[in-house]
């Protein structure tokens, strides 16, 4: 009798809560810590970015070592307690490099955890049958809970408290539980021999395909950048309370949840390909419509397009990645693409949306919207070729 997908999947599903645990408070309300320690947005936009441009280096090189060494769990473990030690040293930091710098350690470790985990995910759909969509539901379930939670406890909290570091002690907090998450994942597969490594991986990087993908999903990716760095200051300046902006973070999540339990049938029908390329049409739309009409109704259903622009897009990219990655590279091919993705690409953006959002505010967005047109683009290009 076949061994059942449950057990991993509930424990896989267990570090994707934990995970969004983290980014669900750290996303929405972290420009708003950093502008408390006396940042500038220009500031906060280096500090972001250097993070997100420091994942090109450190993940591709994380990731081979976890397949090197054959312990992605152990690997994953040492990182998140890393990001904890990381997070515990800004209590008492004071200062742009500082915060820059421990920022750094933190980020880094954090973020090399969730292409390592993907890797164990995805081997767990070719082997076990296990459903990606309703195993990575858990972090968006999670992400809901966490934005409307510390949006709600901020809210309440009087900005004196632990010398405003609410921020920093939700996040804290969280990252010790992912720890936790990370010592009861599943143990993955076997080794893989050296040789067998390294011609997989090679193959996989002298594929044209390969690098158009990552082209195209880095733009789609990148798209979101000025909303990640700057929705929430934008909608302060607004006049939405912190408890309506955490809601509206959760709100375009419900619809991502609906995409990912539902979303067997859809890459199905469209395959991974035609999920990117409904998260491009969904980018275009969203990008050029969230700066010229920004009341709270037109934000509230502008944020259900989320689920196109970072769920369909997502949903592409991982099944795009489980079809076409050998499984002896799987950890090196998944955090090479999120190195060059969600890491250089989005970098350079996230660096020109500082820029951007402080010369023309909100009506900064519409420079997204052609990013969404060019991963579009590359979507197309990628059919073609497949023709």
């Amino acid at each position: 009798m076949s061994r059942s997908p449950m057990r991993p999947a509930a424990r896989l599903g267990a570090f994707y809560a934990a995970s969004f645990l983290v980014v669900g408070i750290q996303l929405p309300f972290w420009p708003v810590w950093l502008a408390g320690r006396d940042l500038d947005p220009q500031q906060i936009a280096i500090v972001f970015a250097a993070a997100i441009w420091a994942k090109v280096i450190a993940t591709p090189l994380l990731g081979a070592l976890a397949d090197r060494l054959g312990r992605r769990r152990a690997v994953m473990v040492a990182l998140a307690a890393t990001a904890v030690v990381g997070y515990a040293a800004l209590w008492p930091a004071a200062g742009f490099w500082p915060l820059l710098g421990l920022n750094l350690v933190a980020g880094v470790a954090q973020s090399a955890l969730m292409p390592l985990g993907d890797s164990m995910t995805l081997a767990a759909v070719r082997n076990e049958g296990v459903d990606y969509g309703k195993v990575r539901v858990w972090g968006s379930i999670s992400f809901i809970v966490a934005a409307v939670a510390s949006g709600w406890m901020l809210a309440l909290a009087p900005p004196v408290t632990l010398g405003g570091n609410q921020v920093l002690l939700l996040v804290l907090l969280a990252s010790a539980v992912l720890v936790l998450a990370c010592l009861a994942i599943p143990r993955g597969e076997p080794r893989p021999g050296l040789r067998s490594r390294w011609a997989a991986l090679g193959r996989l990087v002298g594929d044209r395909r390969f690098w158009l993908f990552v082209v195209s999903a880095a733009a789609l990716q990148a798209s979101h950048q000025l909303y990640y760095g700057f929705g929430t200051l934008y909608w302060r300046q607004l006049g939405f309370s912190d408890t309506v902006i955490g809601v509206l973070w959760a709100e375009g999540v419900v619809a991502e949840i609906v995409l990912f339990w539902f979303s067997a049938p859809l890459v199905a029908r469209l395959g991974p390909l035609g999920l990117m390329a409904v998260g491009g049409i969904a980018g275009i739309l969203r990008w050029s419509l969230i700066g010229i009409v920004p009341g709270l109704g037109a934000a509230a259903m502008l944020q259900l397009l989320h689920a196109g622009t970072f769920g369909a897009s997502h949903l592409g990219a991982m099944h795009f990645m489980a079809r076409r990655v050998p499984p002896q590279a799987s950890a090196s091919a998944q955090s090479l693409y999120a190195a060059l993705s969600a890491g250089l690409g989005s970098g350079l953006v996230m660096l020109a949306a500082g820029w951007l959002y402080s010369t023309y505010g909100g009506h900064a967005y519409p420079f997204m919207a052609l990013l969404s047109a060019a991963g579009l683009f590359g979507i197309w290009q990628l059919r073609r070729a497949a023709a």
